[in-house]
């Protein structure tokens, strides 16, 4: 499949000049504007310089102003003045209204966003491998001569008229050795680029993005987000001694585990409420197949006069089985996620998009209307804010519609965590949650609907994101439990190279393979698990499919544990979606149709329900409410008090077995 590449930005300055004319004293308008950036796409690092003009793509976009007073068209033709465009819910929330998007026409199935630059003079991108000197030179500014290997032309000098320059070397440090000519103390060579892999452990100690000991004490998650693996990989290479000395006590791993990743304490012992597993013969895992994306006209299809959806047993199998178009997206994810009812009416929606239109400014307001003096003064809103800013400035940059410096797109996303910091202050934000937000926000292209989207995704992925991780725990209990039934070999091979907590696939679990799958394809991935179909859990399936794909290689190849991790993070934009759906789906039905299926396995898949449904009504389960068209976690009555949690955990009393897990997406 042909893959988006994986783009990570390392250092961002706007405000670097070239000088193209050749001219001693340049004048101002030969002068080029542009932003500097250092990138590592696909694992390679490359500086980029762009001017101004290419930085966003202005066609069919719609912004707020900078005062936020006035809602503005970026017209794409230079020169002409912007329009003011009233474009909002609401006039009287005109104020604080941010950002929406003109319907753009597409050319490919997916409905992708197609974007033409025109290059512009100056821009130019070259590897940092073929950097082999810089040159610092002052002319009341720093600017920087940067050399290029014999085989490549050297760009144009970079002035840093605003600053900047010190900040753009100590981000080439981190991937390459910088080193003063003896002779001449104003030029540095650079060496071969340092990979994040063969980075010392205290160089990942002092990076930013993968620092350790007192980020992972504020922050656990931010060990799987791009670091994860890389990180774990040194600190069992510093505790795992010799080479003799291959396989650790279990006990001894857990604990090592329990530092890296504070809260998820690893019980030896077999889980309450899951019996241990021995072999048994599951049959042939039988072929499924997949079709294509439903269309606009067969959605239409499935709403009646009123425009309430009808056959939504039939509808949800449709979208399972081949995914959406990208037209019907917009409103097929509000009924997938929750957001409105699938047998409201058009106009029940208008009025309820109304209420929720006016609900979401309120609390967009209270932290707008936040002074700078009350926010020295509350130290979480501050770290929530600072989080989000630095988060914000790195989600998903290599697609078009959150690129380049002051992208609206990027507004959106700022505010819309902000104002979720209002609606569940408790959890504020966790790094990770502008990763399930950026698709959403993309697909809806509305500020009020991605919020509310989002506050239904977030019901379900809640516990991921909690101080102790419990949503995290179980989940990855019980793909152990899945794997253990699948293939007893694998898992115990995984057992002996110390990876049986499957820590490997922490980052799967915690943003739903967002970092795993190209953009694209975790639109596909994401709709298709809404639907609540085959089973509950299906993520563990998919999970389960993927490893199934891998486990030949890594067990021939006698991987240990630093290979396995390595190999893991290394699938990241490499797997087929329609593939691993297709075994997914193909393991589902092989697991059901099992005469002697474990209880715990009934309980993690859901077999004692119908699909999508859960297990039986039971204290604090709604019997009356049709779960089977909501597709997703029972509705829960507030008495009885049952342990329920926002992301579909729900915890029953079991005489015999002291505390039964059972998680449902």
């Amino acid at each position: 499949m042909a893959a988006d590449s994986l783009l990570k930005v390392i250092f961002e300055h706007e405000g670097v000049f070239i000088h193209p004319s050749s001219d001693e004293n340049p004048s101002e308008d030969s002068l080029v504007s542009g932003f500097l950036r250092i990138v590592d796409k696909d694992a390679e690092v490359f500086v980029e310089f762009k001017p101004v003009e290419e930085t966003v793509d202005t066609s069919n976009m719609l912004c707020a102003g900078k005062d936020s007073s006035s809602v503005m068209e970026w017209d794409q033709c230079p020169g002409e003045k912007l329009l003011e465009s009233q474009h909002s819910y609401e006039t009287e929330w005109d104020m604080v209204n941010a950002v929406s998007f003109k319907k753009k026409s597409c050319t490919n199935g997916e409905g992708t966003l197609n974007h033409s630059h025109e290059k512009s003079r100056g821009a130019f991108s070259f590897a940092l491998s073929d950097l082999r000197s810089i040159i610092l030179k002052e002319e009341g500014w720093t600017f920087l001569v940067l050399k290029l290997k014999e085989s490549c032309s050297s760009p144009p000098a970079l002035h840093f008229h605003q600053g900047g320059s010190k900040e753009f070397l100590e981000s080439l440090r981190r991937f390459a050795l910088l080193s003063e000519v003896p002779e001449d103390g104003s030029c540095l060579l650079v060496s071969s680029p340092i990979k994040a892999l063969s980075q010392s452990f205290e160089n990942l100690l002092d990076d930013n993005n993968f620092g350790l000991i007192q980020k992972f004490r504020k922050d656990p998650y931010v060990a799987t987000l791009g670091g994860f693996s890389k990180v774990t990989n040194y600190i069992f290479d510093a505790f795992r001694g010799t080479e003799e000395q291959h396989q650790r006590p279990p006990e001894e791993v857990a604990d090592l585990l329990g530092e890296v990743l504070p809260g998820l304490e690893i019980n030896q012992q077999e889980e309450p409420g899951f019996e241990v597993i021995t072999r048994i013969d599951l049959g042939t895992r039988p072929e499924v197949t997949r079709t294509g994306p439903l269309s606009s006209e067969d959605w239409s299809k499935h709403q009646d006069a009123e425009g309430r959806m009808i056959n939504i047993s039939r509808l949800k199998q449709t979208i399972f089985k081949g995914g959406l178009s990208h037209a019907v997206r917009k409103e097929a994810w509000k009924f997938l996620l929750g957001y409105v009812p699938w047998d409201s009416s058009l106009e029940e929606r208008k009025i309820a998009q109304r209420a929720k239109t006016d609900e979401y400014f309120k609390m967009k307001l209270q932290w707008k209307s936040v002074s700078e003096e009350q926010e020295r003064r509350n130290s979480r809103l501050r770290d929530y804010r600072s989080l989000i800013e630095k988060d914000v400035n790195r989600t998903d940059r290599s697609n078009h519609f959150y690129e380049g410096i002051d992208n609206p797109g990027l507004v959106l996303l700022h505010d819309i965590l902000m104002t979720y910091c209002m609606f569940d202050f408790d959890l504020g934000y966790v790094q990770g949650m502008s990763d399930l937000l950026s698709p959403i926000l993309y697909v809806m292209e509305s500020e009020v609907d991605a919020f509310w989207c989002f506050v239904s995704f977030m019901d379900q992925m809640h516990q991921n994101f909690e101080e102790q991780m419990q949503g995290m725990k179980t989940q990855l209990i019980q793909l152990g439990t899945l794997l253990r039934l699948l293939d007893l070999s694998f898992w115990n091979y995984l057992e002996s190279q110390d990876s049986g907590f499957l820590y490997f696939c922490f980052r799967w679990l915690l943003i739903r393979f967002k970092r795993e799958l190209s953009f694209h394809d975790v639109l596909r991935l994401w709709e298709v698990m809404w639907t609540g179909l085959p089973c509950d859990n299906f993520h563990l399936l998919v999970c389960c499919a993927i490893l199934d794909s891998e486990k030949q290689k890594i067990m021939e190849e006698n991987y240990g544990f630093n290979e396995i991790l390595k190999h893991i993070n290394e699938l990241s934009m490499k797997l087929d979606i329609e593939e691993v759906l297709q075994k997914a789906e193909g393991i589902c039905q092989q697991i059901r149709s099992c005469k002697d299926l474990p209880p715990s396995i009934s309980v993690i898949l859901g077999f004692g329900a119908a699909p999508g449904q859960g297990p039986a009504p039971g204290p604090g389960l709604d019997p009356d409410s049709d779960v089977r068209d909501c597709g997703i976690a029972p509705v829960l009555r507030p008495a009885p008090r049952p342990e329920a949690c926002s992301n579909g955990l729900l915890r029953e009393s079991s005489s015999h077995n002291g505390c039964r897990v059972a998680f449902m997406s």
